[in-house]
């Protein structure tokens, strides 16, 4: 029991592409986060004095603006993936859309 419209959208070269840039694209943000991420996570287990430096001459830490640069990070690479979603994905899925009802 197949449905013969889910059958179009498979066999739809549009529908492979889309999927190829899709997992493409996560796949590289994903491992951007995880550097990131871990680098950080690195940087606290092994090199506590560089990131205990104190910034001028008060008392915020090194440390405290490099976290919330992974913050603003995470926020940008969200925005990156959704901009791209929005455009050329769903144009993608539309075409595909269009094309398996006829």
């Amino acid at each position: 029991m197949s449905d013969p419209i889910v059958e179009k959208i498979k066999t739809h070269p549009k529908y492979a592409e889309l999927r190829s840039k899709r997992n493409g694209l996560g796949v590289l943000l994903t491992i951007l986060m995880l550097v990131v991420y871990y680098g950080y996570v690195c940087l606290i287990a092994f090199n506590k004095p560089f990131l205990a430096q104190p910034i001028g001459t008060g008392v915020t830490s090194l440390g405290v603006p490099l976290g919330m640069a992974i913050i603003v990070f995470t926020i940008v690479i969200t925005g990156i993936y959704v901009r791209r979603a929005n455009s050329e994905f769903d144009q993608l899925t539309r075409d595909i859309l269009k094309d398996a009802a006829k």
